[in-house]
């Protein structure tokens, strides 16, 4: 029996845009059973998840209770109660991609631990998605040291990385193909990049990126700073900066305007 929670026809007291299908929103958890879950949409009314969408994210789902907010996916605007009919699978998936491709354009590194193994490479998840790390894209004291080459040979050797933690880059990365490509040996170029660089220097770059916590400076060989002080009023996107080196941590370098 579903809740008796105010449906979103009834809701006159206030005139909000409605949400647009595919919108991803943000709610509170105001009621479950056992085949469907309430969401408080606020000012938007109140959105359901039930039916097919309830039991493909019954695992996420069963963690959630009264209080807890979560993010969902509008499938349909409104239901033959008023309600709001949400997805949160693919909202999961929209923002776990969003997250990936964020990763891409800044050419970050991230640890993947690794699942499987086969005769091309190393398998792994990332943020819900499977993940492929080619054999050619390993660093080059993980890449196989097999006699000619041979393929089967080479599939055993991949085996000793399963359960292993690897640090990777994306270097491809395709939603309509399902494709998430993954390479440890680009991480290697940013170690030997970073030698050349130490605290105290000062170095010039290329504004990549502004976020309401700091900026991200372009400097050269695929290396990226991060420029902590607050800067979304100063700078802008592709504007040449010169900034000082305050920390390097774990292949990330530190930056401050205050030279």
């Amino acid at each position: 029996m579903s809740p008796k929670l105010k449906p979103l026809r009834k809701i006159k007291s206030e005139i909000v845009p409605p949400p647009k299908i595919g919108e991803i929103v943000k709610g509170t958890v105001v009621a479950t059973d056992r085949s469907s879950l309430f969401l408080d949409l606020g000012a938007q009314g109140i959105g359901i998840i039930y039916g097919a969408e309830f039991y493909k994210a019954r695992d996420t789902l069963k963690d959630l209770k009264i209080g807890d907010k979560t993010s969902a996916k509008v499938v349909n605007l409104e239901d033959k109660e008023g309600y709001r009919e949400l997805s949160v699978v693919d909202a999961s998936k929209e923002i776990a991609w969003k997250e990936l491709k964020e990763l891409e354009e800044k050419n970050q590194s991230f640890e993947v631990k690794i699942k499987k193994a086969n005769k091309g490479g190393l398998i792994s998840r990332v943020k819900g998605f499977m993940a492929f790390l080619p054999v050619s894209q390993l660093a080059p004291q993980h890449y196989p040291k097999v006699k000619d080459g041979d393929i089967t040979e080479i599939a055993k050797a991949l085996q000793k990385f399963i359960g292993k933690t690897l640090k990777v880059k994306i270097i491809d990365l395709d939603l309509k193909k399902n494709k998430l490509i993954l390479s440890e040996k680009a991480t290697e170029v940013e170690k030997e990049t970073l030698k050349d660089y130490k605290i105290g220097d000062v170095v010039e770059g290329k504004v990549s990126g502004i976020t309401n916590f700091g900026a991200f400076i372009d400097l050269e060989q695929g290396i990226e700073g991060l420029l902590k002080e607050k800067s979304e009023d100063i700078l802008k996107l592709g504007q040449k900066v010169k900034a000082k080196i305050i920390e390097i941590t774990d292949n990330r370098v530190y930056l401050s305007l205050k030279i």
